[in-house]
């Protein structure tokens, strides 16, 4: 049992070296989630289901959710603007 646990806190400290290295911010996000589920099996072995139950709840779920809300926002407002281009007086030629 005890390897199994070296072994996830092995795979967190590669989680958290790769979200910190990774250039793209969805990626970011799927790091961070299975950060925090393995995070919550780790608590569940160390006999404290509450905070594993809490962990899963707010690492994974409602903070996830919020990270791909806000994500979704930013990429919404960078279409707004590239739509927003004034046009020229020059005429176009086909």
């Amino acid at each position: 049992m005890e390897v199994f646990q070296l072994i996830l806190l092995g795979f967190l400290v590669v989680c958290a070296i790769s979200v910190s290295l990774s250039k793209n911010l969805l990626n970011s996000i799927l790091i961070y989630m299975s950060y925090s589920l393995v995070a919550s099996v780790i608590w569940i072995l160390l006999e404290s289901p509450d905070l594993a139950i809490t962990e899963a709840a707010v690492g994974a779920g409602i903070t996830s959710v919020l990270f791909f809300v806000t994500l979704k926002k930013i990429h919404a407002m960078m279409k707004e603007e590239a739509g927003e281009e004034e046009p020229s007086d020059e005429p176009k030629n086909s």
